[in-house]
């Protein structure tokens, strides 16, 4: 017989965690102060209520039991040693439960229940929140470059024909490479933090966090959309220039044509 622990209200601290993608690269040396927490991925605590902020530099900054009109202190912040802009700041939001009594846990679509809140376990959600939100905004990329590519693939299944535009394919292409680089390098989401290299207790619970937020599944599924974008869009522009080879050489031959013609003109023109 299994028993389950009750959390009663009055047992349970609950503190809300905020991760936003603000922008393309932030200069976190520029943000250190006295009081931090950790410096990579740079963290320090903000009011009264033992708030933390996170700050990664791939863009993001997680905020954990930091009131609003705070973080948004934070963001001025952080955005004035930004650079490159996103097109839209995704956002990723969860609900951490404290209570001394309870084993940590974080049910499906629930919240992240811990006994406390040390600043390692609020790295490690930090973390995760990143990575979610850094995925969301690559998913939606790769996305658009579906949706561009896809009608080349039909147009060369139904008529046979290559697709004009070169120069666009090109350009999705090169999107799909920083996608790819911001999930293998920048971001790296399928490397354990840091953190976890001091406090490999603490490998259970990040394990928990990829669960929840199926981090190493997206990643997975985003690489094999980028191979698949990759290996469509290089056939697309491997036929283009084989067109393009083509009509050089028609041209040649026109000009050879003539050339000929020209001269048997002259020549009959002398005699």
């Amino acid at each position: 017989m299994t028993t389950t622990t009750i959390i009663t209200p009055s047992t349970v601290t609950t503190r809300t965690a905020r991760a936003l993608l603000l922008c393309d690269r932030i200069d976190t040396a520029r943000l250190e102060r006295a009081n931090i927490l950790y410096t990579s991925p740079l963290a320090f605590p903000v009011g009264k209520d033992g708030g933390i902020v996170v700050v990664f530099r791939y863009g993001v900054v997680v905020f954990i039991g930091v009131a609003p009109a705070e973080q948004e202190g934070v963001i001025d912040n952080v955005l004035r040693q930004s650079s490159g802009s996103v097109k839209r700041r995704e956002e990723e939001n969860a609900v951490v439960e404290l209570a001394p009594d309870i084993d940590e846990q974080i049910p499906p679509g629930g919240p992240i229940r811990l006994r406390m809140l040390t600043p390692e376990r609020a790295v490690l959600i930090a973390e995760a929140l990143a990575k979610s939100v850094v995925l969301a905004r690559d998913e939606r990329e790769v996305a658009e470059v579906f949706d561009v590519i896809e009608p080349f693939a039909r147009e060369l299944a139904s008529t046979g024909r290559t697709p004009a535009g070169r120069r666009a394919i090109l350009k999705h292409i090169g999107n799909a490479l920083l996608v790819q680089q911001r999930v293998s390098g920048r971001a790296a989401v399928a490397e354990k933090p840091d953190v976890l290299w001091d406090r490999p207790g603490l490998e259970r619970l990040y394990a928990k966090l990829d669960d929840e937020y199926e981090l190493q599944e997206r990643a997975s599924a985003l690489n094999r959309k980028l191979t698949v974008i990759a290996d469509t869009a290089q056939a697309l522009t491997d036929l283009i220039d084989t067109k393009r080879s083509h009509r050089l050489e028609e041209i040649i031959i026109v000009l050879i044509v003539l050339e000929i013609a020209f001269t048997v003109f002259e020549i009959l023109t002398r005699h």
